[in-house]
């Protein structure tokens, strides 16, 4: 059985997203609406700009006691995200994620346009597996060279 694509793998092939001037409270909405982690913060000037999760509504708004209603997502995006191509394995997305600490990885065509986003919860536990053991591994190769 042949390793999938993470765009094999996404569970949702369509963009969530929002401009740079919308609120905290607007992203939490629309998040929640469409039952996902995260939204895509878009301009016509340069296509993506950043990303919120629901990692950055907790640790940069609700941590921060700031105003949803008021604060803007371009505040408390992640700016200039690392994207990846959907012709990418999965287990090598899990390991980017496990090595950088993302959950969410914009997917982008060599072209830039913007297919969605991969979610750790769109891997398979093998393939988490697979990256966790990738991981260790480096670990131990770079632990053996230092």
């Amino acid at each position: 059985m042949s390793e999938r694509t993470i765009f094999q793998a996404m569970s949702r092939r369509h963009v969530i997203s929002l401009g740079p001037g919308a609120t905290v409270h607007e992203a939490a909405c629309v998040m929640t609406r469409a039952n996902c982690g995260s939204v895509l913060i878009i301009d016509h000037a340069s296509p993506l700009l950043g990303i919120v999760t629901e990692r950055d509504l907790m640790t940069r708004v609700l941590a921060k006691a700031l105003d949803p209603a008021t604060t803007l997502v371009h505040r408390i995006m992640t700016p200039n995200p690392q994207c990846v191509r959907p012709d990418l394995k999965v287990a090598d997305a899990v390991l980017i994620m496990i090595e950088r600490g993302f959950r969410h990885l914009p997917v982008v065509t060599d072209d830039g346009k913007i297919l969605g986003v991969f979610s750790v919860r769109d891997a398979m536990p093998r393939e988490v597996n697979t990256a966790q053991s990738l991981s260790e591994f480096n670990e131990q190769v770079n632990d053996a060279l230092c």
